[in-house]
């Protein structure tokens, strides 16, 4: 895995499980690597990993169960929410690039869905 200098790694593994969990590599109920292991496929320090999974147990999208491990967690509310603020995260930042190009709300959208239709396009002629 690649890391940015610029954010604490702990917060780029969450991204990482957060978006494994979104696209189903992680499926919901799925039992998570020993943290270890986890460690040694990420080349980061134990403490590191134990870090991002805590706050995970925390959020409620892991859930730990005694003697056998991590899960992710099977609670569709939550996986719901966690996929709408990985969502709102990713457009807070495209909005805040945008808006320091000074463009209008209506100029986003319109070059935003332009994009989109765009990629559409590209990715129906291959």
């Amino acid at each position: 895995m690649e890391f940015d200098d610029k954010v604490p790694i702990y917060l780029q593994i969450k991204q990482y499980l957060y978006q494994a969990i979104i696209t189903d590599r992680l499926k919901s109920g799925a039992q998570l690597p020993a943290v270890r292991q986890l460690a040694a496929e990420l080349t980061v320090n134990v403490n590191t990993v134990q870090r991002a999974l805590s706050e995970l147990i925390q959020e409620g999208v892991l859930v730990t169960r005694r003697g056998r491990g991590n899960f992710v967690t099977d609670d569709i509310k939550v996986l719901i929410e966690l996929k709408n603020r990985v969502i709102a995260t990713e457009l807070s930042t495209l909005y805040r690039q945008l808006a320091d190009l000074n463009l209008s709300a209506a100029e986003m959208k319109d070059a935003f869905a332009q994009y989109v239709d765009e990629q559409e396009a590209h990715h129906d002629h291959e």
